[in-house]
């Protein structure tokens, strides 16, 4: 378990996200509660149990978005120290099936073309912005 370098030893929290595409663009979601309010994130959450990380994405964009996805390849497992926490995120292209992307737990939500421009189009978390770099690469 990762230690905050003092010693102490962080939570860790193992999380999926989606990269949800359409044409060349991708659907990044603002956080409306938490430590992090108001920065730009992929939408998914924590992994459950005996959960596949696909499983585990499903069921998550159904709960915060009310969709259903398709889900693609791994784009990049991400592994990030926050100052409370370390984070596991297991990021993966998505794709619509059915469902109109509602926002339940989310505050804004932008679709966002696939350019240069991207890394700086909103205030993404650091993890996040990994992934962003790495879609850029």
């Amino acid at each position: 378990m990762p230690s905050n370098g003092a010693g102490k030893k962080m939570k860790h929290i193992e999380v999926v996200a989606a990269v949800i595409k359409k044409d060349n663009t991708i659907f990044t979601t603002q956080r409306g509660y938490g430590d992090y309010k108001d920065m730009w994130e992929f939408p998914g959450g924590k992994m459950e149990a005996g959960e596949s990380p696909e499983d585990a994405l499903k069921r998550e964009i159904q709960e915060e978005l009310e969709t259903e996805i398709e889900v693609g390849q791994l784009i990049k497992t991400v592994d990030t120290d926050y100052p409370t926490f370390h984070i596991t995120m297991h990021v993966f292209w998505a794709e619509v099936v059915s469902g109109e992307l509602t926002l339940i737990e989310h505050e804004a939500a932008k679709w966002l073309p696939i350019d240069d421009k991207l890394r700086d189009a909103v205030d993404w978390l650091p993890a996040d912005l990994e992934v962003v770099e790495e879609i850029l690469g």
